[in-house]
């Protein structure tokens, strides 16, 4: 199925850069994600978003609904309400230290679920209600493992 106007192929997407999910309560997002995750904190203005860095090439961009929902700067307006879902990739052999350690901070692990290609992932919310997926390869069955 086509989109109406696209006669030519789309060129090629490298990767997810930007992922953005929402929370009211920035202060926790950011205590959960900085200290339970180990992700850093790239930027920060109160009331609007805490930004993380994932790994070398992702960031986590969590926003407060209200203050993306009007347009801002140069900005358009954007934003959701309600949990969402997104997965972090972790390799297999730390997995064990992964549930130790979000036992260590609290954290329960909704479910563990052991996929057919050979991927294990880890379910749990964070502070705002969304489902944060901690996934080893194997999953998808991509390329590149994953």
């Amino acid at each position: 199925m086509s989109e109406p106007g696209c006669s030519l192929p789309a060129p090629p997407v490298s990767h997810v850069l930007e992922l953005g999910v929402y929370a009211d309560d920035l202060e926790a997002a950011e205590a959960f994600y900085a200290r339970v995750l180990g992700l850093p904190v790239v930027d920060r203005e109160p009331g609007r978003h805490v930004f993380f860095r994932v790994g070398r090439r992702s960031m986590l961009l969590v926003f407060r609904p209200q203050a993306t929902e009007a347009p801002g700067g140069n900005l358009p307006p954007h934003g959701a309400r309600g949990p969402a879902h997104f997965a972090l990739a972790i390799e297999a052999e730390t997995l064990p230290a992964w549930r130790k350690h979000l036992a260590a901070c609290g954290v329960e692990i909704e479910q563990e679920v052991h996929w057919p290609r050979g991927g294990i992932s880890l379910y749990f919310r964070d502070p705002a209600g969304n489902s944060v997926e901690l996934v080893t390869p194997g999953c998808w069955g991509l390329p590149d493992g994953w």
